[in-house]
């Protein structure tokens, strides 16, 4: 019974947070839908889409970029919660958190696994809004895509996790986060499709091909049209695993590491 009460304690906490900060959950929206609504619309014209999986027609750059979108607010959030982390550390509330009898594995998974669930409900929310604006997906669609949401939520998470491990100072996240979060967005399929990028530039291509972000963006993608994409699901799964066993490294004490 301890594990749960300290699970659904760190969670608590978390939505606590999350609910308190209004703003944070209107930024999180607009941000998309201003991508949805005004970016999609200045590169309709410019960008047409061919057939290509899992889509079995021709679609309009809203439909293509939808995914991608919500891979946007997973990847913000997650890097949102981490800054929680560093927060945390400096206030001290951190120490209190890891000092816990609890494995710190546990704890640091329960953290990751409170930010996704507030991440794919903001995703949730999102899609509400998109099938509002533009032609709404089949309703299966919209069921299936939750295990992909929250699979690549906890990577972000994750990732978050073990950048936050690395920073001392709360003024240096934003820096870092920009570093890695516009990088990884703009280097991948959420924008584009690979095979644009492959005609623009080879190099880019295979930066954006070995992108953990655009299997996540795939998966998501696949699922939303009832499809599932095995490599995209190993690939986001290795991942997950790994940044959640470099979380847990970076979060050792430091005796743990053999440093004096």
């Amino acid at each position: 019974m301890s594990y749960w009460y300290a699970f659904v304690g760190i969670c608590y906490r978390e939505w606590l947070r999350f609910f308190s900060q209004r703003a944070r959950f209107a930024a999180s929206l607009v941000r998309p839908l201003l991508w949805l609504v005004v970016f999609a619309a200045g590169f309709r014209a410019a960008l047409g889409i061919a057939i290509m999986e899992p889509y079995a027609t021709y679609i309009n750059y809203e439909e293509y970029i939808l995914p991608g979108l919500c891979a946007m607010i997973l990847l913000f959030n997650g890097m949102q919660s981490s800054l929680s982390i560093v927060y945390d550390r400096e206030m001290g509330s951190i120490k209190v958190l890891l000092t816990s009898p609890l494995p710190r594995p546990f704890l640091l998974l329960s953290k990751q696994i409170a930010s996704a669930l507030v991440s794919v409900l903001q995703v949730g929310a999102f899609l509400v809004i998109a099938a509002l604006y533009d032609r709404p997906l089949e309703p299966m669609g919209y069921v299936l895509v939750i295990p992909a949401l929250f699979l690549v939520a906890l990577m972000l998470s994750a990732l978050g996790i073990v950048i936050a491990s690395r920073i001392k100072q709360l003024e240096n996240f934003a820096g870092v986060m920009n570093f890695v979060i516009f990088p990884m967005f703009f280097l991948s399929s959420a924008l584009y499709p690979l095979w644009k990028m492959q005609e623009a530039s080879i190099w880019l291509y295979e930066i954006c091909r070995f992108n953990p972000f655009t299997f996540g963006v795939e998966l998501i993608r696949f699922a939303l049209y009832q499809q599932l994409n095995v490599t995209a699901l190993l690939v986001v799964s290795g991942c997950t695993l790994a940044f959640v066993i470099l979380a847990v490294v970076g979060f050792q004490p430091v005796k743990e590491q053999g440093k004096p």
